[in-house]
């Protein structure tokens, strides 16, 4: 099956979940003036073919070995990516000393501690430095290594070697996935050599990860959510996963 031999709703309903990562049946059946059920009928198409993957309530790109464009993940899950990140900014006092890695959920906890005093933060992602550039009262280190294009992000391993220079009293990550087992998952090697040094270059890790990280998968472990030691999220996750909360003392965090 090519996309050539997609309907043009199909094809339409395609190009939107590219341009913002996840759709709805209902937007759907309003947007085309159908029913529910033909909706739901080219979305179990799409996914049969493997171009979505089916989540409660519509479709999401399917997983893959390629993330969302930054463009699309800034707008998948805005509202509570903004939530988490004013969440997790309340858990980190002033003057310390923290990684922010990757990620624009991590991008959101940036911009919720502009007003925070007497900070060092260091980071391998450009838009939290740009972000942070004017704060009054936060000294910002950019790690070295290379500029990825797409989203500003700094990667390889030269950033790694930069961030096991530093011990810092807290780091802030985000992942692309977390599956039922509690694995922290990404798609960029060169990113995950990164994050895996700021797990273990600080005293207390904090996860800033929205509910759609549950839904996803991706092909390269970081670690394990037992490695954290606290997850800011948007919903209480499943219940397997505040098991392994629970046993790895993991503090949950849910906004909602």
């Amino acid at each position: 099956m090519s996309i050539d031999d997609l309907s043009p709703r199909q094809s339409e309903i395609l190009a939107l979940a590219r341009q913002t990562g996840r759709v709805s049946v209902d937007d759907l059946a309003e947007r085309f003036e159908v029913t529910p059920q033909t909706v739901r009928k080219d979305l179990n198409d799409l996914c049969g073919w493997r171009m979505l993957q089916r989540v409660h309530g519509g479709a999401v790109l399917s997983s893959g070995v390629e993330n969302l464009g930054y463009e699309a993940r800034q707008i998948l899950a805005q509202d509570e990516k903004q939530r988490i990140g004013l969440k997790a900014a309340e858990l980190i006092p002033d003057d310390c000393s923290l990684f922010i890695n990757i990620g624009t959920t991590t991008e959101q906890v940036a911009r919720a501690l502009f007003s925070h005093r007497d900070l060092m933060v260091i980071t391998n992602n450009i838009n939290v430095a740009y972000m942070l550039r004017p704060a009054p009262s936060i000294d910002v280190i950019v790690a070295g290594g290379q500029v990825r294009q797409t989203d500003g992000g700094i990667v390889g391993e030269e950033t790694a070697d930069f961030v096991k220079k530093f011990k810092v009293d807290y780091a802030v990550i985000g992942v692309s996935a977390i599956d039922e087992e509690g694995a922290l998952l990404d798609f960029d090697y060169r990113e995950v050599r990164v994050a895996q040094a700021i797990i273990a270059n600080a005293r207390n890790v904090i996860l800033v990860a929205d509910s759609m990280k549950l839904e996803r998968s991706a092909p390269i472990r970081i670690g394990h959510l037992s490695q954290i030691d606290t997850f800011v999220t948007d919903q209480t996750p499943p219940e397997q996963l505040i098991d392994l909360c629970q046993t790895a003392g993991v503090e949950l965090v849910a906004t909602l």
